[in-house]
């Protein structure tokens, strides 16, 4: 039999960082980012099953539950979370419209819900309504019932089409 007494290190680049850690194989990127590198932007609502979208983050460009990625699959990748999307004190667009439109309430969706719109947004950068909605919905809300986030995103639409 075979045993493993070393944990695998795994480089990627971290909101445009390169950066690398020690993972035990059964470690989930959300556990990952969380605990090592303390991004509280990537949160849990669901337990680590995948449904609420609190812990999206972008991993090559494309969202993901953080919490159904293991760390280990990190390596090579360029991962962002929200904390990738403002230029300093300067807001992204997206989330200059979400404190315009009042699409925040709580809070504790925002984070997933920017990524998921920016994951959208750099796709298809003129998205109908109905595919922003469908680009939310592995974002669970709690809050605003949606029209807030949809009217933000066709805010921030307008704003970087300008």
């Amino acid at each position: 039999m075979t045993t493993f007494t070393d944990t695998p290190s795994v480089g990627f680049v971290l909101n445009g960082q390169g950066v690398s850690a020690q993972v035990d194989v059964a470690v989930t990127a959300f556990d990952l980012l969380r605990r090592d590198f303390r991004l509280t932007s990537v949160r849990s609502a669901c337990d680590g099953i995948g449904m609420c979208g609190a812990c999206t983050i972008l991993l090559n460009g494309r969202a993901s539950p953080s919490c159904l990625v293991l760390a280990i699959d990190l390596a090579g990748a360029r991962v962002e979370t929200v904390e990738a999307l403002s230029d300093g004190e300067r807001l992204h667009p997206l989330q200059q419209a979400f404190v315009a439109k009042g699409a925040l309430q709580c809070g504790y969706c925002t984070a997933g819900m920017l990524l998921a719109a920016k994951a959208l947004l750099d796709e298809t950068p003129q998205p109908s309504r109905a595919e922003i909605a469908r680009a939310l919905t592995g974002n669970l809300c709690r809050c605003t019932g949606y029209a807030k986030i949809i009217e933000a995103i066709e805010a921030a639409t307008k704003a970087l089409a300008a």
